[in-house]
């Protein structure tokens, strides 16, 4: 059998294992925005897989469509990451603003291969660039929140999955840099594309390795998280919850899941069971803003703190900074803080 048969082979093996964790991700998932944009990544690879088939004899041939869904992968790919890693149910209009000027310009580069050098020139410059920058951004959103993970199985996971994924996006970019701009063999690009079928298998394997529930599993609101009462069987889940309500330590905006168990005087991994299984959620950061949020809230709907900032009443409660707490904000009410404070009034 010839290195070219074996080549289709491997890549025909990656389409059948990327149609088959998609179906399962649309099957199972779908409702849930991280899945969505697994199978939206899915979508990308295979078609990054089909358009570098003999690469360097067809690059100005592939369809637009392919090429864009090809060259969108590493954006998806960073979606991806910071949406399963930290719950996110809603995606911000900033991350959809880089990825649309990341597409966009994909698009001229398609366009200005054969006709302006130039401009195709300071195109793929970022191209590369952005690439390079997106398997960065992912790797960061796996290390960033290890610590607040609360799903043990996703925890372990994490590093080993996103890790594996990021340095393949990252080693593409490096190869192509290398082909297209130091004249190294093409033939790199065709080895890079045929090993998708190992990243592919194991990141399947290691993905569903994990329980339906602890892999996209629906979180807990953070408006409605503290008002949920523990089982009364579970002494610690109410000592946690009372520690809370009194001592308030989510005002520390630097407060670890490390530090909390300190406090009260229990082992960490305890705490991480009780959070998670007791309490419903799916990361620390999330249980902390449950109760920032429920403070802020009624703040905002004091009449004798009407003059106080936004802004004061949230870094009172434990928000760093405005970005976070309004994001969290808005996703938890579906509304900002000055309408729910109008609504209020």
């Amino acid at each position: 059998m010839s290195w070219h048969e074996l080549e289709l082979l491997a890549r025909g093996g990656t389409l059948s294992l990327l149609a088959l964790w998609s179906w399962l991700l649309w099957r199972d998932h779908r409702t849930m925005l991280a899945a969505r944009l697994a199978i939206a990544m899915n979508l990308g690879i295979a078609c990054y897989v089909i358009i570098t088939v003999s690469w360097a004899a067809q690059l100005d041939e592939p369809s637009l469509v392919l090429a864009l869904l090809a060259r969108s992968t590493p954006a998806l790919f960073w979606l991806f990451a910071r949406t399963w890693f930290n719950d996110r149910t809603r995606l911000a209009r900033t991350d959809l603003l880089i990825v649309a000027l990341w597409i966009a310009n994909a698009a001229l580069l398609h366009f200005t291969h054969a006709t302006q050098p130039p401009v195709f020139f300071i195109s793929a410059i970022m191209f590369r660039i952005g690439m390079l920058l997106f398997g960065l951004a992912g790797l960061w959103e796996a290390w960033r929140g290890r610590e607040g993970d609360l799903i043990e199985g996703r925890r372990r996971l994490r590093l080993g999955v996103v890790v594996a994924v990021g340095l393949y996006v990252l080693t593409i970019g490096f190869a192509e840099m290398a082909v297209y701009n130091a004249h190294a063999p093409a033939a790199i690009i065709a080895v890079i594309g045929s090993s998708t079928v190992v990243i592919t298998l194991a990141t399947c394997a290691a993905m569903f390795a994990l329980r339906p529930s602890d892999l996209f599993g629906a979180p807990v609101a953070a408006a409605a998280a503290p008002t949920q009462r523990p089982d009364r069987d579970d002494p610690l889940a109410l000592r946690l919850t009372r520690f809370m309500e009194t001592d308030m330590p989510h005002r520390d905006e630097r407060l670890t899941i490390a530090a909390l168990a300190q406090r009260l005087g229990e082992q960490e991994y305890r705490l991480r069971r009780v959070i998670n299984g007791s309490l419903g959620h799916r990361n620390f950061a999330q249980f902390l803003n449950a109760y920032r949020l429920a403070e802020v809230k009624a703040a905002l709907a004091d009449p004798a703190q009407r003059e106080v900032p936004i802004l004061t009443i949230a870094l009172d409660a434990g928000f760093g900074s405005l970005g976070p707490f309004n994001r969290a904000f808005r996703e938890a009410e579906h509304m900002t803080p000055s309408e729910f404070r109008a609504q209020a009034a």
